[in-house]
């Protein structure tokens, strides 16, 4: 039996095939499009999830899409009413796409996939907590569900258990912990729902000034982790964008402009949201530990994105262990939607895989062909290596400081690299970091990057107990590794801190001490646990720059297609793709110009 899951028309659209229980196939639109958190109907990747499944649209027995509209139109109409005169902005932006399409999913579903079967709906919470716990590793679990917000629903806890999820408890619009970190992301300068890695990566920099404003004038937390927003400091309700004059006011002016100079008061604002957001889940947590009285906790939603909050969650929460949805946001909603259908709707027996949905790569695969006749098409340079010659050759290049443009096996699902679309470089030179993000990424001085590391060898360098294969937790730099600092090192402030190399691997060490792991197993991944395993034998060194490959501001590359523009458009030295090498050296000149770096930050 064969259900597609949808998620759309907010961001992030995706489409997600589970057949009998198993997940076959999940992919984001983004990937396909080009467009950044594509918002449209999921045609393309509800086509690649068809096409793994060797089916076309006939051949399924469910559609399902991962919320109820006339519950979320509801929801929308009725705040801005509420909000009214000045909600009357608001209800004219949004209501035309909703009463042109939203409305309608049903019929559009039918209309765009030439499908004729039943389409089904589940509640957006529902699908984040199916997503959360039914691909988990554990028999049952608490289950946490944070986000902006769904229908009316913001935040969720509840119980899974055997092939059943139970929600137990609610928080309701607008008091929402996502909607309260995009707001500090939104005046911050950084775009909401993709600038917020941006605002927890810029955390460490700055100092936790405004934590008691922010616990005085806009959020009241409970000891059990329930709190209320003060809406009198927003806007979201009826207004053009999330904060108001107050909000300004509150916090020593009017809002950042987007790539203006990123301030003190910026780090500061950052670093207190993410305090406080940390507080809040972990009381959530604690909470629910107390009312459910498992021993595992597995989350989901957009706040799960937040890897710094779930570090401490797995070090000073309450549970035993913490799993965390690979694609945890809106496209994960549409692969919860297909599993809430097949265990709880349709009563099939769920058996737990022991290591739940490890890799998260759910997405298109390229064979050795038909990345062969790519190259040859276009007349690329390229030269074809064994597996072993392939490992060699490129440690060797990683040794001497070269940037490699990594494709291999099937795409990620969620916005994580995994050491398939990746950008791999050497760790080790203090000045890496920089060169990535100037050079290759186009992206802002400050924000770190994530190391790769062989799972054997993750616990010598991380204060990490477990595998994190999806990279869903930050953890700190073991005392051995970090480097002894000088006083002025110590002292150093701002964005001087990145000037001080902090340890070993100095372009993977954030400047709090900590790195977004990412371990590497040989059973998740052969080919590049073989190659960390031959810089390893090089080099002493097990880690590896684990980047995504894309630009900013761009998705993850999906086809050959799109990696090859991204390396020719980059200052990376070599691009591998299935079993072939590509040298920037020896390609002919790349025919654009630069008007496509226009939103990029200066050098």
């Amino acid at each position: 039996m064969h259900i597609l899951g949808i998620s759309g028309f907010c961001h992030d659209s995706a489409a997600a095939l589970v057949r009998d229980g198993a997940i076959v196939a999940a992919a984001q639109e983004a990937r396909f499009t080009r467009k950044t958190s594509d918002r449209g109907f999921p045609l393309n990747a509800a086509g690649y999830c068809l096409e793994e499944a060797g089916i076309d649209a006939s051949g399924l027995d469910y559609v399902v899409f991962y919320e109820r509209p006339f519950v979320k139109f509801e929801r929308l109409l009725l705040t801005c009413v509420s909000a009214a005169p000045k909600g009357r902005r608001s209800f004219l932006a949004q209501m035309p796409s909703w009463l042109r399409e939203k409305l309608y999913v049903r019929g559009i579903i039918r209309k765009r996939l030439g499908y004729r079967g039943p389409v089904l709906h589940v509640m957006h919470h529902q699908a984040h907590a199916a997503s959360a716990f039914f691909p988990s590793p554990f028999e049952a679990a608490a289950f946490l569900v944070l986000d902006g917000g769904g229908e009316w629903t913001t935040s969720a806890y509840g119980v899974g258990e055997a092939n059943r999820i139970r929600i137990l408890q609610e928080l309701r619009f607008p008091h929402s912990l996502g909607l309260l970190y995009a707001a500090f992301t939104s005046f911050a300068g950084f775009e909401v729902n993709s600038g917020e890695h941006q605002l927890m990566g810029l955390a460490p920099y700055g100092e936790p000034k405004y934590v008691q404003t922010i616990r005085d004038h806009l959020i009241d937390v409970k000891e059990d982790g329930s709190f209320r927003l003060n809406m009198a400091y927003f806007d979201c309700c009826g207004g053009s964008g999330l904060t108001n004059g107050r909000f300004a006011a509150l916090f020593d002016g009017p809002p950042r402009r987007s790539e203006g100079v990123i301030t003190r008061r910026e780090m500061d604002l950052a670093r207190s949201i993410q305090a406080v957001s940390e507080d809040v889940l972990l009381r959530m947590a604690r909470a629910v530990h107390r009312e459910t009285g498992m021993r595992h906790l597995a989350i989901a939603g957009g706040v799960a994105l937040n890897c710094a909050a779930n570090g401490r969650l797995l070090r000073e929460g309450p549970f035993e262990d913490l799993w965390v949805q690979p694609a945890p946001g809106d496209a994960g909603g549409a692969l919860g939607a297909a599993l809430f259908v097949w265990h709880q709707v349709m009563g099939n027996t769920r058996r737990a895989a022991p290591r739940g949905q490890q890799a998260g790569c759910l997405g298109p695969d390229f064979s050795e062909d038909a990345i062969e006749a790519y190259l040859r098409e276009e007349r690329i340079h390229y030269e074809r290596l064994d597996a072993g010659a392939l490992c060699d050759t490129v440690a060797r290049l990683l040794e001497r400081g070269k940037v490699v443009g990594w494709f291999q096996g099937r795409m990620e699902f969620g916005p994580h690299a995994l050491g398939a679309r990746s950008i791999l470089a050497d760790p080790r030179p203090p000045d890496m970091q920089s060169l990535l993000n100037r050079k290759i990424r186009f992206r802002e001085s400050f924000r770190p990057f994530a190391p790769s590391v062989l799972a054997e060898h993750a616990n010598e360098y991380f204060e990490l107990d477990r595998e994190s294969p999806c990279m869903s937790v930050t953890a700190p730099l073991r005392d051995g590794q970090r480097a002894v600092l000088r006083d002025d090192e110590m002292k150093a402030e701002g964005f001087d801190k990145l000037r001080v190399a902090r340890s070993a691997i100095p372009a993977v060490t954030h400047v709090d001490n900590t790195a977004h792991v990412h371990t590497v197993s040989r059973e998740d991944h052969p080919l590049y646990h073989a190659l960390l395993s031959r810089f390893y034998a090089l080099t002493g060194c097990p880690v590896l720059i684990n980047a995504p490959f894309c630009l900013r501001g761009e998705p993850i590359v999906c086809a050959p297609r799109d990696a090859y523009a991204c390396f020719m458009r980059t200052k990376m030295d070599y691009l591998v793709m299935g079993p072939f090498m590509v040298d920037k050296a020896l390609q002919k000149d790349w025919p654009e110009d630069d008007a496509w770096r226009a939103d990029c930050p200066p050098e």
